[in-house]
């Protein structure tokens, strides 16, 4: 199924003006859809050249596309609108508060696009407006567990139900750290490198402490202790410990979990009586930020373990 968004959650998100909305759209165009993540500047389309245009995109207008417009005969101006309208694109912004031409206006009417209007310089405005789409149109899929920020990491925790995955936030939580999604964490590739999560909007902000219920993290921590969305950087997985499993004890092996095709740097770690899991996630977390910037202390006691055995050797005697 083809991921879409309305377009009066885009004019929202980034504050736009509604200059002209037709009445097929609904109230604040609910129903007209967006469905491309990709928006255009029409260059060529406005000098009457529509191969390969792509309809499904929003259109903007700025600067250079007003000014050009502006030097057309107002039978010019109309000939180019209904060739762009014609085609059932999304929508069309105007940015800069540039004014409106009137041909514009009655071409928009003629064939029901909505026209919208931007004060934001029109490059700034296109870059917040596709990293919205990117998002929201973005491959998704859902995974039970829980999503924490642990020293700026975005830690996906991952277990079976009653491994201590809700108990183990809560605890990471008192000790400052944020919460973005229990129980339910939605998981989007939003670029060839990244994958967010974020939590489903009927349970955000909430904790579920089986015999107690569910717990409103942001009522009780505070609003610093939550977080709409992270990126996923490491991927902890719980689970119970098997006396006849062999769990790496010096971090030589390396581990990963794959989410949308993207491979996440992942760890096992085994849960038994007298382990703190909060205290085990933030060294796992602040070990993974060690490695990102290039230092891996696995790495780094094999190394010594060489040159010590090398120096034990009786050739170097010799």
């Amino acid at each position: 199924m083809e991921k879409s968004v309305t377009l009066d959650k885009v004019i929202a998100s980034e504050h736009l003006q509604i200059v002209h909305m037709p009445e097929s759209a609904g109230e604040k165009g609910a129903k007209r859809l967006v469905v491309s993540t990709d928006v255009n500047r029409p260059g060529l389309p406005l000098s009457g050249f529509f191969d390969h245009f792509d309809s499904s995109r929003i259109q903007i207008l700025g600067n250079v596309e007003m000014s050009f417009l502006m030097e057309k005969t107002s039978e010019e101006r109309t000939v180019i609108f209904d060739g762009l309208f014609s085609r059932n694109i999304p929508a069309i912004v105007i940015t800069r508060n540039i004014p409106i031409p009137d041909e514009l206006i009655e071409s928009a009417k003629r064939y029901e696009i909505p026209v919208l209007a931007s004060k934001r310089p029109t490059s700034r405005f296109m870059s917040s407006l596709i990293n919205y789409l990117n998002v929201q149109l973005a491959p998704c899929i859902t995974r039970h567990g829980v999503l924490v920020s642990v020293y700026g990491e975005g830690i996906l925790i991952l277990g079976e139900s009653g491994v201590g995955k809700s108990e183990t936030a809560m605890e990471l939580l008192k000790r400052g750290h944020r919460l973005i999604a229990d129980d339910a964490v939605e998981l989007r590739a939003v670029s060839d490198l990244t994958i967010v999560g974020s939590a489903p909007e009927l349970i955000r902000y909430m904790i579920e402490l089986r015999g107690i219920g569910l717990v409103d993290v942001r009522h009780i921590f505070g609003m610093g202790s939550v977080m709409d969305t992270s990126r996923i950087d490491f991927v902890v997985q719980l689970e119970n410990w098997d006396e006849t499993k062999h769990y790496d004890r010096l971090g030589l092996e390396t581990q990963e979990y794959e989410i949308l095709d993207h491979k996440i740097p992942s760890v096992t770690i085994p849960v038994c009586p007298g382990r703190n899991l909060a205290i085990i996630i933030e060294v796992a977390a602040a070990n993974n930020r060690q490695k990102r910037s290039g230092y891996n202390a696995a790495e780094e006691f094999n190394r010594r373990l060489l040159k010590h055995m090398n120096e034990m050797s009786p050739e170097s005697d010799v």
